[in-house]
């Protein structure tokens, strides 16, 4: 097979994947571009993003500049003499001189089946819309917002039992899969590209208020709701002055008021209910909602809101 010489641009650990499977296929990952190393933890020490340290486990070359804007950055780009780049959540905007640098170009590894949900938040926003299928896609980078022509699609239906954190989990897996052999493809000219049509939507970044439970919509779409959210930002409601995420829940039959408890952690909607399976209060562990009643009282005809 022939090789690529290639840059992977990536952050967290969904990125991870690709980055190993492109590896496993033989390409030659001449430099990995990273965020910078980030204040985490007790001590807020800097730590490296989980790209990187994918990266130094293999002897990779690692830059992690803070922009890409200057023409310092954007020389030693051009100079990498890339066959191509591979971009995977990678967080910072290509401007025109490095989405030109590579010979065959730029690609992205996007969580939607575009153009639906073009933008920052593609999983999540595919299961608040109650989307019942979904999808990666590899596409060609171009100075719009995921507006460029598609190389691949992996598709998988998407169900009220899976939270925005289940569908991470299997994108980032298979997305690496669908990249690696799209890039084996394009090592062997035997891509086509696909332009983007009708059907655009975008997946705007989601607000903290956005993410409290309106309990006034009906049951299936708070269950979305509240799996598009986990786990972060979260979904949120009130018990009194305590503040609840929920993060698994099962639709139910049972009837009340909105927001009202109608029986152990059963909880009313506009039409329905649902019942909650597991939850966080601030500061504390997931709880199943057996063991949160255990400690929190939360009795039958109590209103969350």
């Amino acid at each position: 097979m022939t090789s690529l010489r290639l840059a992977f641009m990536g952050t967290p650990d969904f990125a991870v994947p690709t980055l190993e499977a492109l590896l496993a296929h033989g390409h030659d990952i001449a430099a990995v571009y990273t965020q910078p190393p980030r204040p985490s933890g007790r001590g807020h020490k800097l730590q490296p993003s989980p790209v990187q340290r994918a990266a130094t486990k293999h002897g990779l070359t690692v830059h992690a500049p803070a922009t890409l804007r200057n023409e310092q950055e954007q020389e030693a780009f051009r100079a990498l003499g890339l066959d191509a780049a591979i971009v995977v959540a990678y967080g910072l905007i290509l401007p025109r001189a490095i989405l030109d640098a590579p010979a065959f170009g730029c690609f992205n590894l996007h969580g939607s089946l575009l153009p639906r949900w073009r933008g920052a938040a593609p999983m999540q926003r595919a299961i608040m819309a109650g989307d019942t299928k979904t999808g990666a896609m590899v596409m060609r980078m171009e100075e719009g917002l995921d507006t460029g022509p598609v190389l691949a699609t992996w598709r998988t239906p998407l169900t009220d039992e899976m939270t925005a954190g289940d569908l991470h989990d299997l994108l980032s897996v298979e997305g690496a899969k669908l990249m690696a052999e799209t890039v084996d493809r394009l090592a062997r000219g035997a891509v086509t590209e696909e332009p983007q049509l009708d059907g655009v939507t975008y997946a705007k970044k989601i607000t903290v208020e956005e993410a409290r439970i309106d309990w006034t919509r009906p049951a299936h779409d708070v269950l979305r709701h509240i799996h598009g959210l986990n786990p972060a930002p979260g979904a949120w409601t009130m018990a009194g002055d305590t503040r609840l995420k929920l993060l698994r829940v099962r639709e139910s039959k049972a009837r009340g008021q909105p927001g009202e408890i109608v029986g152990a952690l059963t909880v009313a909607c506009g039409t329905g209910s649902i019942d909650v399976v597991e939850l966080q209060r601030a500061g504390r562990e997931v709880q199943t909602a057996d063991a949160f009643l255990r400690g929190f009282d939360l009795p039958k005809g109590a209103r969350l809101v």
